[in-house]
Order: structure tokens, then sequence, then C-alpha cells
């Protein structure tokens, strides 16, 4: 189907019953500039959304899952979404971040916050509208996925019982630490 509207492709990513995210970069001039958003982006001119999203996680995190699912094309406002989802295989630690600001797992009960901490930004950042509107929508309809799409690896280290703590501040300017 053609469109004059801007076409483009995204991926859920799911790890451990989480999210993956990235925080946009903070600069005016892009779309949902420091807010955290999915990875993925615009579709080439005779690139199918497909081919589009797969090129797309290779580029912004340097990833190529497994397999991937299409879940919904959105049409909202001046944009159509293509969205996939499939499994994150690998911790986020081993992602090379090439586009964006941080990246992180979101639980579920973020996603319906709207908003979590970035270790990076030192505050809390916001989670875009429509985004959080998929992620809604998604858990809604694809519930079983959170299980099946990110089975536990197995863990051969001891867990830090240890607490750490981090010190932000919110969009307001409030100081507020996290331990």
């Amino acid at each position: 189907m053609t469109t004059n509207k801007v076409e483009v492709a995204i991926a859920l990513l799911i790890r451990e019953g989480r999210f993956l995210l990235q925080l946009r970069d903070n600069i005016p001039t892009i779309v949902y500039p420091g807010y955290w958003a999915f990875f993925g982006g615009h579709i080439e001119p005779g690139e199918t959304p497909e081919a589009g999203v797969w090129r797309e996680l290779k580029e912004e995190i340097n990833y190529v899952p497994p397999h991937l699912h299409h879940f919904v094309r959105w049409e909202h406002e001046n944009i159509v979404r293509h969205v996939f989802y499939g499994p994150l295989v690998v911790p986020p630690e081993a992602l090379q971040l090439n586009e964006g600001w941080d990246l992180g797992l979101w639980t579920v009960e973020e996603i319906q916050r709207g908003e979590r901490v970035s270790a990076v930004a030192n505050q809390i950042r916001p989670l875009g509208m429509p985004h959080r509107t998929l992620l809604l929508r998604f858990l809604k309809e694809h519930p079983q996925a959170l299980k099946t799409l990110s089975p536990r690896p197995e863990r051969t280290n001891v867990r830090d019982s240890r607490k750490t703590s981090l010190n932000c501040q919110n969009l307001e300017g409030r100081r507020i630490q996290f331990l």
C-alpha cells in the first residue's frame, strides 16, 4: 500500500519478560527528543518493512535477532508504524549502542507508569505516548509472548545482593535517589 505518510519499521525486543527501549538523543530537531522509544527507523525507498527493521536493528545496536514476527501496521497522525516483535537473546550490555542516548529493559510496571530513570541522563525520562500505546496494546493482545519469547537464561554466578544507589533528577529538576 502506497501512502504519503512517513513509514517506519520498529521492533519490540523482549528479554526475561521485559522490553528493550532506547532513550532517544535529546536533540530538539528530532522526533521525541529525550524520550524512551523503540529501536527502528525510516524505511528506505524500495525497502520492505521487514528488511527495514532488520537493517535498523543492525545499524542501531548491532543486533540480529533469531526471528521477528509482525505485530501490527499502525497509522497514527502523519506516520505509519510497521511493528515487529522478537526475542533479545543477549544481555543489553552486549549490544553496541550506535544511535540514542541510553538503552534499557522496561518492566510492565514501568510501561504502565510511562517513565523511568536513565543512569546515563541522570534523570527520569518519559516514554513516548505512541510507544506506550503500542506496548500496552501488545501486552493485551500477546500476553504469552513475555514468557515464550524470553526464556530465562541459566545463571552461572551468584547474584550480588549489595544495594547500589543512583542519584538523579526528574524532568522538573527534583533530586531523587534510587536504591
